[in-house]
């Protein structure tokens, strides 16, 4: 195994002995805090601190007794999939009076608890903040009325705030993706995705209430992921007159064939003059004005149900081991911080910073500055609204500009989920651009056989949910039949190429950069989107597709996990897809929970093996009832499924008994999930923009010519924004003979799985969030929903 390099640092210098943390939930429920709660505890165990439950939010704090309980290892197992919060949340008048704050301080102080995790909406973090304030002077009283001791003021002297955001709505500034957002948006698409079947079958227009009462995220979002007609959202209210334009919309929409109507509406949404705009005035509307049949359906707090997602299982165990970590390197000055996310990095931001910039949304909308509200919400939001005007509100002809350019879009490679939202996205942003857009079949192979023909606007509608390929796609290389694909690309006046594929997308594009040398015809700007479910193609962390196998994995171990109950100890070996990159087994393994994931990036032994067998007998004897290991397909030769099926069976005789699953192909298949549309659509809408730019500029003397190297991109998501990365410079960091980048992010992600399966590892602190602060519109191109 690899040495760990001594310039890192590690959390063994970040000792927990003497240090009591509490964590609760306050405020609304969300999915995924669970995730949160489990990894606050686990983390906070690991480094040697006492962790304790407050049980029913800040009412627990103030009722104390058995409201506050010792937290163990074994009292967080098996809540990782479970939805809401199963330690409770309340909403506490008593908490918001001294009296109530200064009996919390109390219980607090008789439990040795100076750091406090808190897990809520900016109201819940601001109680916290404010508490942190007084607690000096709290102490003070409670020497005075003889409740504690003189030297406790000393001994307790300060206390410690990091709130992490938990909320479905994703209003909170300063972070992407608040807990809950992505299993909100996954309710929503399971509901729209399954109205449409009925609406397409009775010719039927469907007004759908979604939850944001001050906040327009999830209803713009949903909108953008199922190509909603219309959207309604607080932020940024409808001109006046907009009934005429919305009706206009809809009956230009049946008139083009199709056959349903979907307009979502926040139940914030308002009309310019602050008037509510309800989902019943909007039926009423088009059945006067259209005679459409018209069913208004409200998903209510169906939003706040259900299985955390994968995404926000992920997301709350980075931010509960971070909080844990910022918990011990807080001193007195500390200001509270809040632990988010941007992009794909964790951040540490002073939470009254946050907290006053979301009141300051809040503000300018009631004040009517809509325009400023929206760039308040962040940059991230600001982009969500242009594209979803982009694609779902299309100019007449005779305001489009003319380019007289022609773009061909292919998809390479294995199919992968949110691939035709990508396609769709880049149809209809060429076509805005005044581009002619040409759809190639089958990849290459349709290329040089002549399977091209134009793209319409309309002929994209309703592919945004669609799974696979539409477009047909195929894993054939260009090289070998270059010649007859630069005489199509001739024939058919070809001035720029998107791809969108995986790792055989990136070696087209790196072959057809090498032949421009022989063929102009491949001296133009061509730009590739990574979609794969293996997530392994260089100069990207995210991948199309990754993100709705993971769920798929996730969603199908909790089933094999659940089919153990009730019977004697049962481990599971369950192999996953991804050739040789273990991002879907490691990742997977932090989402669900696995006790092991084997991968061939982090090479392991028989004593390896038996190593883990040993640590999950002695913990199945003591404590959990069932075990997950993951193995990704082609982690080793010789220690296959069977081989480490067999060890385990063996070795655990007596003690648990094994079962195996091979994943395979359902990893690929299933419709998007939210998370794939919006990032397919997304970063499509940017590549296409980037290609119309560099159209423009190589387009002399009557053609168009581009042979450098920033000419042939592969746009991905790195750390914090999106990045334009010409193929050329990605060679190096490439291992050809394994289809993998060499330096892989989510490899730092393994040792805090292992942590929370109990190991005794190493944890690369150097990476951690550092506290800095709220900028208005942040850089947030990688999109709120994009970010992991």
């Amino acid at each position: 195994m690899a040495q760990p390099d001594s310039k890192k640092i590690f959390f063994e210098n970040l000792s927990g002995a003497g240090k009591a943390i509490a964590v609760l939930t306050s405020g609304g429920d969300a999915q995924g805090m669970n995730a949160a709660v489990r990894a606050v505890v686990r983390m906070g165990l690991y480094v040697g601190a006492k962790v304790y439950f407050i049980h029913e939010g800040y009412q627990g704090m103030v009722d104390g007794g058995e409201n506050i309980e010792e937290a163990s290892w074994e009292s967080v197992s098996s809540m990782l999939q479970v939805g809401g919060t199963v330690i409770g949340s309340a909403r506490c008048k008593e908490f918001r009076s001294h009296e109530g704050r200064l009996k919390a301080a109390h219980n607090l102080v008789q439990r040795g608890i100076t750091n406090l995790c808190v897990i809520g909406g900016d109201g819940s973090l601001t109680g916290a903040n404010l508490f942190r304030e007084e607690w000096s002077g709290l102490l003070a009283e409670l020497v005075d009325q003889g409740l504690i001791e003189a030297d406790a003021i000393q001994k307790y002297s300060a206390l410690h705030i990091v709130g992490m955001v938990g909320s479905i709505d994703n209003d909170f500034c300063g972070t992407d993706m608040t807990i809950g957002t992505d299993s909100a948006l996954h309710r929503i698409i399971e509901v729209v995705d399954a109205i449409m079947t009925t609406a397409q079958s009775h010719q039927r227009t469907f007004v759908l209430e979604v939850m944001g009462r001050h906040c327009g995220y999830l209803a713009l979002v949903s909108a953008l992921a199922c190509g909603a007609d219309w959207v309604l959202i607080p932020e940024m209210p409808p001109e006046d007159g907009w009934e005429d334009k919305m009706c206009q919309k809809l009956s230009a929409n049946r008139a083009g064939m199709k056959r349903l109507n979907i307009i979502i509406v926040a139940e914030g949404a308002i009309d310019r003059s602050n008037k509510p705009i309800t989902t019943d005035y909007i039926k009423n509307l088009v059945v006067k004005c259209l005679g459409f049949d018209t069913r208004v359906t409200i998903l209510g707090h169906v939003q706040r149900g259900g299985t955390p997602s994968a995404f926000d299982r992920i997301l709350a165990s980075r931010m509960g081991v971070e909080a844990v970590l910022a918990l011990l390197e807080t001193t007195a000055n500390t200001p509270a911080c809040v632990v988010s996310l941007c992009g794909n990095q964790s951040v540490r931001l002073p939470l009254m910073e946050c907290v006053q910039m979301t009141q300051e949304v809040q503000k300018a909308m009631d004040e009517k500055r809509f325009e400023e509200a929206v760039k308040l919400r962040g940059r991230s939001f600001e982009n969500n609204l242009k594209t979803y005007k982009l694609l779902a509100h299309r100019k007449p002809e005779s305001e489009l500009p003319t380019s007289n350019f022609n773009v061909a879009v292919l998809n390479v490679g294995a199919p992968a989920a949110g691939m035709n939202a990508a396609v769709r996205s880049a149809v209809r942003v060429g076509i805005s651009e005044g581009h002619k857009m040409f759809a190639v079949s089958d990849g290459f192979e349709g290329l040089w056989k002549g399977q091209i023909k134009e793209i319409k606007w309309a002929d994209v509608g309703g592919w945004t949910g669609q799974g696979g390929s539409l477009l047909g796609t195929k894993r054939t290389l260009p090289a070998k039949h270059i010649d007859k694909i630069a005489e199509q690309m001739r024939k058919h006046n070809i001035n720029a190429l998107l791809i969108v594929g995986g790792f055989e997308a990136f070696e087209s594009l790196l072959q057809l950069y090498e032949a421009r040398a022989t063929y102009e015809e491949f001296c133009i700007p061509m730009c590739m989107l990574p979609a794969t479910i293996s997530n392994n193609v260089p100069g990207t962390d995210l991948s199309i597709g990754a993100d709705t196998a993971l769920n798929a994995i996730v969603e199908t171990c909790d089933r094999i996990k659940q089919s153990a109950s009730g019977t004697k100890r049962r481990v599971f070996i369950i192999e996953t897809m991804g050739g040789y990159c273990g991002y879907l087994a490691s990742v997977g393994g932090l989402a669900a929970g696995a006790d092991a994931a084997y991968i061939y990036e982090e090479p392991f032994d028989i004593r390896d093996l038996q190593a883990n067998v040993e640590h999950l007998t002695e913990k199945m004897k003591t404590s959990i009832q069932r075990g997950l290991v993951l193995r990704n397909e082609n982690c080793n030769d010789n220690y296959t499924t069977d081989f480490i099926y067999q060890l385990y069976s063996e070795e655990g005789k007596g003690v648990f008994d094994c079962r195996k699953n091979v994943l395979g192909h359902m990893q690929q298949g299933g419709a998007p999930s939210p998370f794939d549309r919006n990032f397919g659509t997304k970063i499509s809408a940017k590549a296409m923009q980037w290609v119309t730019k560099k159209l423009t500029e190589t387009f002399r003397q009557g053609r168009v010519f581009a042979n450098s190297e920033d000419s042939c991109c592969l746009l991905g998501m790195r750390r914090r924004a999106l990045v334009f990365q010409p193929v050329v410079q990605l060679k190096d960091e490439t291992d050809f003979v394994h289809r993998i980048p060499k330096e892989q992010w989510w490899l730092k992600l393994r040792p805090l799985m292992k942590i929370l399966a109990k190991y005794k590892t190493s944890y690369d602190v150097s990476d951690a969030g550092q506290l800095e602060h709220v900028v208005r519109n942040r850089p947030k191109e990688s999109d709120a929903s994009v970010a992991m």
